[in-house]
């Protein structure tokens, strides 16, 4: 009996120590983190405002701010160790430089729709902490150049309505959602409402403010074009800390027109849906009519069936889109009455999904309309899909209650674009853009398992129908599904895997400038873009001795 309580008793200290070591681990890397921090900044930065720790009564609240996706909030993700919010750009250099210090890998966010979290939570199992830029929010408005300097924090709708104040008749061609973050919307490509008329937020960048990973501010001059060609599409997280992007106004009329028409599959939607396909991208590039497919009921009734809603901005008057839809879209069935005319900023609240009568200045609040668990897929389509798959699909959707597909069109400037011109490579002879998301609301275990498997198994029946060799996918819709990075020593040939699908022949330029101006991989997550295996190889071992040795030598003094 003895024996057993001295067993049990040895074993409750040895678990403890393990636990009291993990707890030490984490407050040695806050402890020198912080101290870094202050000793690196200038001006002095107010700790108390902008560090949050696990212990910090606000850190939840903190990291929950921006994270839309609630898979990633689960107990199970690993947390970072901090949150740091900087206050002006030298906070942020100073971030960079602390971190590659002491061995700290660190995550970015912009505060935008990460669909998997990569800005904010890690399965890389690597100690980590969070630098988000809510806080770097200014947008500067230049209309006698066609310009504006918009800082990583800032929402897409915060720099539409700063554009709005200062003229009616300029507009930026980027998301359709207002709460993306600028920062990280626009390193993934940014398409909106306005893409086949001006092509991407990409295609429109004149400049770019970035921490490098040496902790060095660079712009478009001093990065160079290859730098330059890389952060316009490559994907967030990879190549350094983005504090600013400058961007060319557009042009847009003092008069555009909205129009929404839902249609069911007892209104035909299937030939109708075909019908579209046909002519989505061959349109007048003045018009963006994009398909919401969703559940519906009959009328009357609480039998399922599936909608559609064909969502639409024209940039013109309403008399304009009627002529345009009787030449080439009459089966819609367009009438005056569906048509709303109104200014471009009042269409971003409309296209952004806000109920009727609210007013632009809502916008400024940078919040999402939604917060859900969910899984998102994407694929891009360059053969109309026959009738028969369109019914195989209705099949699929009418299984579940809780999904949306957006097919999203595409042609005009779109295709007039070289798919090397930006790393964003999904360009001429693509149709549309889908869009797969399966949402819940319900954390547990099962749940989750079930509605995973679901838009698994839907993706997994639209291979057919969808591009080939590769199978091409969305960047800023990322999916882990395609592949991960394990750790900092990941193979070029396997995130080739998942590469190819986001970035098809410009996936080994990327690899190339990662390489020069980021060979240790001190910028990564699980799909960044690595760094060729020679480089890695050898980074990983120093990696590893440096960072014991910062450790044992800032347990004397701090930093």
């Amino acid at each position: 009996m003895t024996l057993s309580i001295f067993t049990y008793l040895f074993a409750f200290l040895l678990i403890f120590s393990l636990f009291s070591n993990v707890a030490n681990s984490s407050n040695d890397n806050q402890a020198n983190f912080l101290h870094c921090l202050s000793k690196n900044i200038s001006p002095p930065n107010p700790f108390p405002t902008s560090c949050y720790t696990p212990s910090n009564a606000s850190f939840a609240s903190i990291l929950n701010s921006t994270a839309n996706n609630l898979r990633y909030l689960l107990p199970s993700v690993e947390k970072p160790q901090l949150i740091y919010m900087p206050l002006d750009e030298s906070h942020v250099q100073a971030a960079v430089i602390c971190a590659k210090n002491l061995g700290i890998q660190l995550r970015v966010r912009s505060g935008g729709h990460d669909y998997e979290g990569v800005s904010y939570a890690s399965e890389m199992g690597d100690p980590f902490v969070v630098v988000d830029l809510s806080k770097l929010r200014s947008v500067i408005v230049n209309i006698d150049d066609n310009s504006a300097w918009v800082e990583a924090g800032a929402t897409t709708g915060e720099l539409y309505y700063r554009i709005s104040e200062q003229s009616k008749v300029h507009g930026f061609p980027a998301g359709l959602c207002t709460s993306l973050g600028i920062g990280g919307h626009i390193t993934g490509g940014a398409y909106g409402s306005m893409m086949r008329k001006y092509g991407l937020g990409v295609d429109n960048v004149i400049d770019v403010r970035l921490v490098d990973p040496n902790g060095k501010i660079l712009d478009r001059e001093s990065m160079g074009e290859d730098l330059f060609w890389a952060v316009r599409g490559g994907g967030g997280g990879s190549f350094g800390v983005i504090l600013a992007w400058k961007v060319k106004l557009v042009p847009v009329p003092e008069t555009v027109t909205t129009f929404t028409v839902p249609r069911t599959l007892e209104q035909g939607l299937t030939k109708l849906l075909y019908r579209w396909q046909q002519i989505a991208d061959k349109l007048d590039e003045n018009l963006f009519i994009r398909v919401e497919i969703m559940p519906g009921t009959h009328p009357n009734s609480t039998e399922k069936t599936v909608q559609a809603l064909f969502n639409a901005l024209y940039l013109g008057s309403g008399n304009q889109l009627m002529q345009t839809m009787a030449r080439s879209f009459p089966e819609l069935g367009l009438t005056h009455m569906d048509c709303n005319e109104m200014s471009w900023i009042e269409s971003v609240v409309y296209i952004g999904g806000y109920p009727t009568g609210t007013t632009p200045d809502v916008l400024l609040q940078g919040k999402p309309l939604f917060r859900n668990y969910f899984k998102a897929k994407s694929d891009f389509v360059r053969e109309p899909i026959p009738e028969a798959g369109l019914e195989g699909l209705w099949k699929k959707l009418l299984e579940t209650d809780s999904y949306i597909m957006i097919w999203n069109p595409y042609g005009g400037m779109m295709s007039r674009v070289p798919e090397s011109e930006t790393p964003f490579p999904h360009r001429k002879g693509t149709i549309y853009k889908i869009q797969y998301v399966s949402t819940w609301q319900d954390a547990g275990e099962a749940s989750e398992n079930k509605n995973m498997a679901w838009i698994r198994d839907l993706y997994d029946y639209m291979e057919p129908y969808v591009s080939q060799n590769p199978r091409e996918a969305y960047v800023n819709y990322r999916d882990l599904d395609l592949g991960m990075n394990k750790d900092g020593d990941t193979n070029v040939n396997d995130a080739r895997t998942w590469g190819l699908k986001y970035f098809k022949n410009n996936f080994d330029r990327l690899v190339k400038i990662k390489t020069k101006f980021d060979p240790e991989n001190f910028f990564r997550h699980e799909q960044s873009i690595p760094p060729l295996p020679l480089h890695s190889k050898k980074i990983k071992k120093d990696k590893k001795f440096h960072f014991h040795k910062v450790g044992k030598h800032h347990k004397k003094d701090g930093c």
